[in-house]
């Protein structure tokens, strides 16, 4: 029978015999070359040259045949999260699709994060399947293997996981849904093509068992010590917590941010994380620099940024959420960057982030994970779970809202909010106000709506109507369109139609209303 070797959870073998590692190291920012399977774990250099081609492989992304576009985990990733949400405005025809939930098996953004991130499953695989008989072979020290096999884990976790929230229904509602395949083993020879496309989607729940126990075992064997741009123990506890939210396993979320609590913090000044990639704040990022990048259409400050800046400006803030009453007008995530520094550019056509602002050499880092996030996870976790804490939900909101707001504003009460659902709305819009640019809204929105605390995705201002600084600055009328119930099959991505014409042997099933 004739196979057909398809982009899509096998793209990595454009050559069958190649372990296919190349361009730059995303860490170390030095080549690595292209080398054999064979060649490839054969000393101790090398293999931690295959383990960052795994992260070369979520930085730089795959798009229409070709590297740099900002999947993974580029701007391009974060961009979708961003524009399938209400808090981040479409200002140009690059994500209208997205932005306007006008896609179908075919679109390519979509295609291109399932490719990328099935290109990158592979690498992480191919690592995993070769650190033992390194081991054995005394090429490696069991510290050696014990860490690399540790970032393996954590990074083919965090691309099943993104892959499940934007091509499954949530957890919160069904865990018996459909899920995603969940790849374990290595397809680097025409042998293991077949048993690849005999891996089906499984069940939502089967896709979170192992995503435990991807970051369980990862969480044992990673070091405590390092930085932000490679994975060690807080990363996976970080990605447990947020895995965990996903489920409602609210005192599991606790207990992993109670893990985290003694060693980092939030940062005093909200823009630090975003200055200082290894601040207390960053748990985990994919580094960028100068030579080692996703390039023009995949770099942060080139797609969020200002245009009188120099940057593409493709996505803005949304006035929704810029005039909203619950962001406070004195905070300082609203400071506007001038003569000092500051979160938000302001131009003639709006207000765009200033999270991100190397538009010349794209050096910013795509951050993952924050100890933020953590946070107002575990705030949430409080008021949601089975016998609520509120003083200590409400602690840990006041935690994030109190370091970005002068000591003039008093912190939140008990006393104002009428109900627990109150404190709920509060922390979940501080989620928006925090992580605004970051690309974590449609995850939020997801196992929200799927949980049945909201609707599903709200009104947006209407693309490519919002085109002068008066709709943030006055109370001028801001068109909106594109409200999306939960129950529309447009709320998760399609399977791209080609993953399912090119796999003979066991096609997926596409999600229904496709």
């Amino acid at each position: 029978m004739k196979k057909n070797i398809s982009i899509k959870i096998k793209s990595v073998l454009v050559a069958l015999a190649m372990f296919g590692m190349a361009s730059c190291d995303v860490t170390d920012l030095q080549p690595a070359n292209i080398i054999p399977d064979n060649e490839a774990f054969a000393d101790a250099s090398r293999i931690n040259a295959a383990v960052l081609g795994v992260y070369e492989a979520a930085q730089r992304g795959f798009y229409l045949g070709s590297v740099q576009r900002g999947y993974p985990f580029g701007a391009a990733s974060t961009q979708q999260g961003d524009m399938r949400g209400e808090d981040m405005y479409n200002d140009q025809l690059f994500y209208e699709v997205t932005y306007t939930h006008t896609y179908n098996p075919n679109t390519a953004n979509n295609n291109g994060q399932w490719i990328s991130l099935y290109r990158m499953i592979n690498r992480a695989n191919i690592v995993l399947e070769n650190l033992d008989p390194a081991l054995e072979s005394g090429v490696l020290t069991q510290a050696l293997r014990d860490r690399y096999r540790g970032e393996a884990l954590f990074l083919r976790a965090l691309a099943h996981h993104e892959l499940v929230v934007y091509f499954a229904r949530p957890y919160a509602d069904d865990p018996s849904a459909m899920g995603v395949p969940y790849r374990t083993f290595a397809i680097n020879d025409v042998s293991k093509v077949e048993p690849g496309e005999q891996v089906g989607r499984g069940t939502v729940q089967s896709v979170y068992d192992q995503l435990l126990a991807d970051l369980n075992e990862a969480e044992q064997i990673l070091p405590e010590a390092g930085n932000a741009y490679r994975a060690r123990r807080a990363a996976a506890i970080a990605l447990k917590a947020r895995v965990k939210l996903h489920m409602e396993d609210f005192d599991g979320v606790i207990a992993e941010y109670n893990k985290l609590a003694p060693n980092f913090e939030v940062t005093a000044n909200p823009l630090t994380p975003f200055r200082n990639g290894t601040s207390t704040d960053n748990l985990f990022s994919f580094e960028n620099s100068a030579l080692s990048n996703a390039g023009v259409n995949g770099a942060l400050p080139n797609m969020y940024g200002n245009p009188e800046n120099g940057a593409r400006g493709l996505v803005k803030i949304s006035p929704l959420i810029w005039r909203s009453d619950f962001w406070h007008p004195q905070d300082t995530r609203r400071s506007i960057a001038g003569d000092s520094d500051g979160m938000v550019s302001q131009g003639p056509l709006g207000m765009y982030t200033y999270k991100y602002t190397d538009n010349i050499t794209f050096s910013d880092p795509s951050i993952v994970i924050r100890f933020a996030e953590v946070v107002l996870a575990a705030a949430e976790a409080h008021v949601r779970k089975a016998t609520p804490d509120l003083a200590a939900g409400l602690a840990l909101l006041n935690t994030v809202r109190d370091r970005a707001l002068p000591a003039t504003v008093p912190s939140f009460t008990l006393a104002d909010f009428a109900t627990p659902n109150d404190l709920l709305t509060a922390i979940i819009n501080e989620t928006r106000i925090e992580f605004l640019a970051e690309g974590r809204r449609f995850p939020n929105i997801h196992r929200l709506a799927g949980g049945g605390v909201i609707p599903g995705v709200p009104l947006k201002a209407t693309s490519r109507s919002i085109t002068n600084i008066d709709f943030y600055t006055t109370n001028r009328e801001i068109p909106t369109d594109y409200e999306l119930p939960y129950s529309s099959h447009l709320f998760i991505w399609p399977i791209p139609l080609e993953e399912i014409l090119t796999n003979n042997t066991a096609p997926l099933p596409q999600n229904p209303g496709y």
